[in-house]
């Protein structure tokens, strides 16, 4: 059982941003958040860049599906990037994409 992303964050953007509701980008995403992957970009797009403390603070609530953990490794794959500068773009320790490589055997 997995939450209604779609709920969640219609309610949040009618009680706290309905100017951004009437977007046509945001209204688009809505529709097709399926991943952690799809809901991180979301959020971002919603709040902008979260300052330092409480990001690191959200960090550790964080989960990733496995679908959103291959496109990370493909996204790593694709452009050559090494566990550090994936980690530093995804905001996620390095030693998880290490975990992350050696448990789906990439």
């Amino acid at each position: 059982m997995i939450p209604d992303y779609k709920q969640i964050y219609t309610d949040i953007l009618e009680e706290k941003f309905p100017e951004k509701l009437l977007d046509a980008a945001i209204k688009l995403k809505l529709e097709t958040l399926q991943s952690a992957f799809d809901i991180l970009k979301f959020n971002q797009l919603i709040f902008g860049e979260a300052e330092y403390t409480v990001s690191l603070n959200n960090q550790k609530l964080r989960s990733y599906d496995q679908e959103s953990i291959l496109r990370i490794l493909s996204y790593q794959k694709r452009n050559g990037l090494t566990n550090l500068q994936v980690s530093h773009h995804f905001k996620i320790s390095r030693n998880t994409i290490a975990r992350w490589k050696t448990i789906f055997k990439l």
